[in-house]
C-alpha cells in the first residue's frame, strides 16, 4: 500500500512539474530570454518552445493526460478497494464501505493534486517564469522528442479545428505602447526606476506622437524685431526682447530670419550702428504637421537650433527650438518655460490648468482617453472639442468623472481651466 501511495504522490508531483513548465514557458518574456540564449542552452530551448506553442502545449497535455489517467486508475482500483476492505472489516455496511472507500480516496487525491499538482507549481512559475523556463526547457524538449508522432498528430488536429473556427495565421505578440506604459508604471511603483525617470521615458514616447504644432511657441507669444530697424530704435527693440535668438518680421508679417543677441551686443559694444537687416540670419522652415522626431533632426543640424513653423498655406505659425523639445520630454508640468505653471493642485484637490498645456499630458494625468481631445493638441483644444464651440466664461462640462470649468478667457482663447472631480 505504501508503494502505491508513493507512486500516486510521484505522479501528482510530475503533474505539478508539467503544469509549472507549461505556465513558465508561456509566461516567460522573450525580451528577458533572448539576452541569456547566447550563454544558456535552457534559455535557447525555452525560446524555441515558446515560438512553437502548438507543439509545446500538445507535449505538456500528453504528459498531464497520462498522469491523470494513471492516478485515477491507481486511486480507484487499488487504494479505494483497500480502504473499502478495511471499512468492511471495521463493521461498516458493504455498500457504504464501497462508497466511502472510493469516494474518500478520490477526494483526498483530488485535494492533494490541486495543492501539489496545480496551485503551488503555478504560483512558483508566475513568481519567476524566466528562471523556471530555463530550468525546465531541456526536459520539455526531450519529452517533445520522445512523443513526436503523437505531438505532430495533436498539433495538426488542433490547427485544423482552429482553421474551421476561422482562426488563421500566427498570434500577434507585439508589445503595444499601452503595455510599455504599464511596465514603466510598475517599474516606478516598484522602485526599479525613479519617478522622474518614469516621467522622462513617458515624455520620450509622447514625443514620437507629436507634431511641430504641438511643440512650437505660437505666433501670438513670439516677440519679434521689425525688419529695417536701425540705430536707437533697433537697440531699444533688442533690449525689450533680450532673447538669445529673436525673429525678424517684415511689414507684411512674414518672418525673414533671426538675429542673435550676441551679434547685436558685439555691434553695440563697438559703438557701431545696429542694423537689424544686416544681422538677420536664415533658419530652417518646417511644416506645422511635421513629425517631432524629424523636427528634432532638423534642429540638431541647425547652427541656431531654431526653426520657423509654417502651415500649408504659407502662414507663419510660430517658432520651435531645442528647448521646446526638451520641455516635451520632461513634461510641461516640470519645464515652466512659459513663465506660468501648466497645472497647479489646489488645497481642495481641484486642478488649475493653463490652456496651453499639452492635451496628451493632461489626459495621462487624469487617466482619461486621449481621444477626448480629438484633433486638438492642448487642454484648451480638448474643451473646444467637447463643447463643439467657443464656451463662455464660467461654463462647465462633465467628462469621465471630471468637471471642466472655464475660469479665464483671453479674447477668444481659453486661458485657464478649473478641473475638479464629480465626487
Amino acid at each position: 500500500m505504501f508503494f502505491e501511495i508513493g507512486l500516486i504522490l510521484a505522479l501528482i508531483v510530475l503533474n505539478g512539474v508539467l503544469a509549472m513548465s507549461e505556465l513558465a514557458i508561456v509566461s516567460a518574456r522573450a525580451g528577458r530570454l533572448k539576452p541569456l540564449a547566447a550563454r544558456s542552452r535552457g534559455a535557447a530551448m525555452a525560446l524555441i518552445l515558446a515560438q512553437r506553442p502548438g507543439r509545446f502545449l500538445s507535449t505538456v497535455q500528453i504528459g498531464i493526460t497520462m498522469v491523470g489517467v494513471l492516478s485515477g486508475a491507481l486511486s480507484g482500483a487499488t487504494l479505494g478497494l483497500r480502504l473499502q476492505v478495511w471499512l468492511v472489516a471495521q463493521g461498516v455496511d458493504s455498500d457504504w464501505a464501497a462508497t466511502l472507500g472510493v469516494g474518500g480516496v478520490v477526494l483526498a487525491i483530488t485535494y492533494v493534486s490541486l495543492i501539489i499538482g496545480e496551485l503551488v507549481p503555478k504560483q512558483l512559475a508566475l513568481r519567476n517564469p524566466e528562471a523556471v523556463a530555463i530550468r525546465m526547457a531541456p526536459a520539455m524538449m526531450v519529452l517533445s522528442f520522445v512523443t513526436t508522432p503523437l505531438v505532430v498528430l495533436l498539433d495538426i488536429s488542433g490547427r485544423a479545428v482552429l482553421w474551421l473556427l476561422g482562426v488563421r495565421g500566427t498570434a500577434d505578440n507585439r508589445v503595444t505602447e499601452e503595455e510599455v506604459h504599464v511596465l514603466l508604471t510598475e517599474a516606478s511603483e516598484g522602485g526599479v526606476i525613479e519617478e522622474e525617470e518614469h516621467a522622462m521615458m513617458a515624455g520620450v514616447m509622447r514625443l514620437g506622437d507629436r507634431t511641430a504644432r504641438v511643440l512650437m511657441t505660437p505666433r501670438q507669444d513670439v516677440e519679434m524685431l521689425e525688419a529695417g530697424a536701425k540705430g536707437a530704435e533697433a537697440v531699444a527693440a533688442v533690449r525689450r526682447i533680450a532673447r538669445p535668438r529673436m525673429p525678424v518680421m517684415d511689414a507684411s508679417g512674414d518672418v525673414l530670419g533671426i538675429v542673435r543677441l550676441s551679434d547685436a551686443f558685439n555691434i553695440v559694444s563697438r559703438r557701431e550702428t545696429l542694423d537689424i537687416d544686416a544681422l538677420c540670419r536664415e533658419v530652417p522652415v518646417v511644416s506645422d504637421l511635421a513629425d517631432a522626431l524629424d523636427v528634432l533632426e532638423i534642429l540638431h543640424k541647425s547652427a541656431d537650433h531654431m526653426a520657423l513653423v509654417y502651415d500649408e498655406y504659407g502662414h507663419f505659425e510660430g517658432i520651435i527650438t531645442t528647448a521646446d523639445v526638451l520641455e516635451a520630454i520632461t513634461g510641461a508640468e516640470a519645464a515652466q518655460s512659459a513663465g506660468e505653471p501648466a497645472i497647479v493642485t489646489r488645497t481642495d484637490g481641484s486642478l488649475l490648468v493653463a490652456g496651453w498645456m499639452p492635451a496628451d499630458e493632461l489626459c495621462d494625468r487624469l487617466s482619461i482617453p486621449r481621444a477626448a481631445a480629438g484633433e486638438y493638441d492642448t487642454a484648451a483644444g480638448l474643451v473646444l472639442h467637447q463643447f463643439g464651440r467657443l464656451p463662455e466664461l464660467g461654463e462647465t462640462i462633465t467628462l469621465h468623472g471630471y468637471i471642466f470649468e472655464i475660469i479665464d478667457l483671453d479674447g477668444r482663447r481659453i486661458d485657464k481651466l478649473l478641473i475638479r472631480s464629480e465626487e
